[in-house]
């Protein structure tokens, strides 16, 4: 296996740091409101990540954070608590935004059909162990105290900022905003105080005062207490690479002498139109809901992913939506004609296709090149239907479009009938009434199909 290593910056092979094992951390959502599609991108790369090593028979113990806590408006260190604001707004408490928001995750996560991670754990249950880490920073002379917190002195570690790309150069206020005492533009908080006269709703005593961690620590905190450092691997978006996972090997590094982890992947925007990504403070979000009100299936967008690689951006249109949609029904279509078949399946024909298909995903995940392989075996007419039907099933253990859960739904009475009057038009030649009848049939939701076997009924959208 072969994975893109920001930290090294190329294709290496993958060894995991104990045999057949593989320890895995992936930045969750801040639940200050919904995942956008966006979002769920990077989300769904991880889970095809998670499903090509679990092919190639690797144990993934996956863990990822729920932050409810700490995430500011400004990736300065500056502005709100995005949780509280947001409670502010909706006039809840902010453990209710917290709660409401996580649930609306976990929900958008099951209906995309990205498998949960081994382990959920949430920044507010850790806060005890974040304080100690920032003692140990402390002890060993990274940190100093200004007005608004305490903060990591990047100054004092010769490799800050190893995951940037080379020959990076920082502008004043390119990367961050001015904080007032700060000693380096680059350096971040790790505990902030609660602002005088304030009363936030998630605060708690520490050895330097009232107040709460910082975003950078929390990950640091929460991928070690359940992997150890350094583990196999951590993702998450490219937004992520110059500073929070910056950030976070800083943290790592200074505390314990040792990287974080050993490879960090790291997945592209979706574009939208002007170029601009995806994103809340872009003001440009579509979340999966606004799909499904407009009759989308969750599962096409899935599929519109996986026709890009995770390294390369998506750009995302209704027109490229659309034709997702009707990509995925053929598919369906095409899986259903193949269900029932019961030919012998060639050991060695299947075995020619598989490897084909291991190679392209275990090249960095080549995901729309192993899509573009599965429709070739749909239509190779040198193997068996059967053998078509095991290999897409074997295929979609990757892609995750449930296709061994697609159903032919009861074709009702009515629709049948007139696919025989239909077909008996058609044996009389009498075109003309077998076409108004199709039309009649298409506009009830259902297509017929003419087979050498007579004809077939598939509804314009197929459940599973």
């Amino acid at each position: 296996m072969k994975f893109y290593n920001t930290l090294s910056r190329k294709i290496e092979n993958f060894k995991p740091i104990k045999d057949k094992k593989v320890g895995m951390y992936t930045c969750g959502p801040t639940v200050y409101y919904y995942a956008h599609l966006g979002n769920l991108r990077t989300y769904i790369f991880e889970d095809i990540l998670k499903r090509v090593l679990e092919y190639n028979n690797y144990k993934v113990k996956h863990i990822m954070n729920i932050t409810d806590v700490g995430h500011l408006t400004s990736d300065a260190d500056t502005g709100e608590d995005k949780i509280e604001k947001q409670a502010k707004k909706q006039k809840k408490s902010a453990y209710q935004i917290a709660e409401f928001y996580t649930k609306a995750f976990k929900k958008d996560l099951e209906r995309l059909n990205i498998k949960k991670p081994t382990v959920w754990v949430k920044a507010t249950r850790t806060i005890k162990e974040q304080i100690k880490l920032i003692q140990l920073l402390e002890k060993k002379g990274f940190t100093y105290r200004i007005s608004d917190g305490i903060y990591f002195d990047t100054s004092r570690l010769k490799t800050y900022g190893r995951l940037w790309p080379k020959k990076m150069k920082l502008k004043e206020g390119a990367r961050v905003e001015k904080v007032k005492d700060k000693k380096n533009p680059t350096d971040f908080a790790l505990w902030k105080f609660s602002p005088k006269g304030v009363k936030r709703q998630m605060e708690w005593n520490s050895p330097w005062g009232k107040g709460f961690p910082g975003w950078h620590t929390e990950c640091v905190v929460m991928s070690i207490k359940y992997l150890g450092i350094p583990f196999d691997i951590h993702c998450g978006g490219v937004d992520h690479i110059l500073i929070h996972h910056t950030n976070e090997i800083a943290q790592a590094e200074a505390a314990y002498g040792k990287i974080l982890a050993n490879y960090w992947l790291h997945g592209e925007f979706l574009i939208l139109k002007k170029k601009k990504r995806m994103g809340k403070s872009e003001g440009n979000v579509v979340i999966l809901d606004d799909l499904i009100k407009n009759g989308i299936n969750p599962l096409a967008y899935r599929y519109l992913c996986l026709t890009s690689h995770y390294r390369s951006p998506l750009f995302f249109s209704s027109k490229a939506l659309s034709a997702s949609q009707n990509a995925l029904k053929k598919l369906y279509e095409k899986i259903l004609k193949l269900k029932h078949q019961t030919s012998n399946i060639k050991h060695q024909t299947f075995v020619k296709y598989q490897k084909k298909f291991l190679k392209l995903i275990n090249t960095d995940l080549n995901i729309p090149k192993a899509l573009a392989l599965m429709w070739k075996v749909i239509e190779d007419k040198k193997i068996s239907d059967s053998e078509k039907y095991a290999l897409v099933l074997d295929f979609d253990k990757i892609f995750g479009l449930k296709l061994n859960k697609v159903k032919k739904p009861k074709i009702p009475l009515e629709i049948k009938k007139m696919v025989l009057l239909r077909e008996k038009y058609r044996k009389q030649k009498q075109w003309e009434k077998a076409d108004k009848l199709r039309k009649k049939i298409e506009e009830k939701g259902y297509k017929v199909e003419d087979t050498q076997k007579g004809p077939e009924i598939f509804p314009q959208s197929i459940s599973v």
